[in-house]
């Protein structure tokens, strides 16, 4: 492998003799030993993928998942596997997926994953949740007064084809355009706790983040079980006025951790199309649609920034306000920066300290919810409230709607019930 140090191969050839032991041990019981060797190849993968060139990041990746299956082969040679040893393999193979991403190649590392899932979950019993579906009372969406105009509706996505391509340098969405997708309808409905369940299995861990806003000092992220995650989001009803924290998947690509959901979805045709962004000069696109899920409670908000990809976001549950301005109104926004005065704390993700030039995150609540709340607004950021309400667009997304934006747009969202939505970067 180019790219990787002698001391690196070292490490490649060290693993590969365990592999040889484990092999010649494939008939005895389970072997602690060799599963806490594993660990030691699992923590040299897991600090060395962040750090490493892409090809090199591409080896650790398949090294740590590698290393993940072969830890909870050791574990689990055993004819009677007890259910807490079954969880703990479980969520090891799951750490494989969520960190590295089961480092899908030809090998079809992702296949053996799920197979091995399959059997593992046979050792643990179901228990399905208590309520059948999220719940919601439609509470009316007052105008937001950070924006004066709404996103324009078209009738049917443009074909890809087309040679004239202005539909794509400015949003729009379409009422009712993913309304056919098996996740709309029974028995496959993502507002269904029984089929989400049922999707994952007993013992599955999802990442989630903890608290209101990642712009806050307090945020953090976890691992939590995915039914102890779909029973929190609407376990204090409607309101979440006794919610401590804000639990949210988000920019998670579930449909690779839960296969079964790729089915009840459709890819538009129009991810596929070559776009030209020249509001965004430095568009790139990915080699590969990047599809993600985020799935929260009402009030869950995620911050005014950009993204580098066009987006097709559709709204599968719930309802969801988005807030969207245009890339020229930067200067407006007051993005996140090394600040001189130490005020931008170095583990906020929202604070770019790298390079302050591409912050890619506004300071700007652009959803405030009192008076006051908007008056202090005024006061702080007042660039903000003279030139960009007059150019920012809101919508509020209904189960089935699509929202097309391109790169380089301000948006945010706002949850107003629980809500699982589906991005597809491009």
């Amino acid at each position: 492998m180019q790219g990787l140090s002698e001391s690196n191969h070292r490490i490649g050839r060290d693993f590969r003799s365990t592999v040889l032991r484990l092999l010649d041990d494939v008939d005895r019981d389970s072997n602690p030993d060799l599963a806490l060797s594993m660990d030691q190849f699992i923590s040299i993968a897991y600090e060395r993928m962040p750090s490493s060139e892409r090809s090199a990041s591409y080896y650790w990746r398949m090294l740590y998942t590698d290393a993940c299956i072969l830890k909870v082969l050791a574990r689990a040679i055993t004819p009677d596997l007890p259910e807490e040893i079954a969880g703990e393999c479980i969520s090891t193979l799951d750490h494989a997926i969520i960190i590295a991403g089961a480092a899908t190649d030809e090998d079809k590392r992702d296949y053996i994953v799920h197979q091995i899932f399959k059997q593992l979950q046979s050792n643990i019993p179901w228990r399905l949740p208590n309520q059948s579906v999220f719940t919601h009372k439609s509470a009316p969406v007052h105008q937001l007064s950070t924006s004066r105009n709404n996103v324009r509706s078209r009738a049917s996505l443009p074909p890809i084809v087309t040679a004239q391509k202005d539909w794509s340098t400015t949003p729009f969405v379409l009422r009712g355009h993913a309304s056919n997708w098996r996740a709309m309808h029974e028995p496959h409905r993502w507002a269904s706790l029984p089929y989400l369940f049922s999707v994952a299995g007993p013992g599955r861990i999802v990442p989630v983040e903890v608290g209101d806003d990642y712009r806050s000092d307090d945020w953090t992220q976890r691992l939590l079980g995915w039914d102890e995650f779909l029973s929190s989001l609407d376990s204090e009803g409607d309101s979440g006025q006794h919610r401590r924290h804000t639990l949210y998947l988000a920019q998670h690509n579930l449909l690779t951790q839960f296969p079964q959901l790729q089915e009840d979805i459709t890819i538009p045709d129009i991810t596929y199309a070559y776009l030209d962004s020249p509001d965004f000069p430095n568009y790139e696109p990915p080699t590969n649609v990047i599809v993600n899920a985020w799935l929260g409670p009402k009030g869950t908000i995620s911050p005014a920034h950009t993204d580098p990809f066009f987006n097709c976001y559709v709204q599968v549950v719930g309802r969801k306000t988005v807030w969207l301005a245009p890339p020229n109104i930067a200067a407006c926004m007051y993005p996140y920066d090394r600040s001189p005065t130490g005020t931008d704390k170095s583990h906020n993700p929202a604070a770019n300290n790298t390079n302050p030039l591409l912050s890619n995150t506004s300071r700007v609540d652009v959803f405030p919810g009192t008076p006051q709340a908007i008056e202090a607004s005024q006061m702080a950021f007042p660039l903000f409230w003279k030139a960009v309400p007059d150019k920012a667009l809101c919508v509020t997304l209904n189960p089935g709607d699509l929202l097309f934006f391109p790169p380089g747009w301000w948006h945010a969202m706002r949850s107003e019930d629980v809500s699982f939505s589906v991005s597809m970067w491009f």
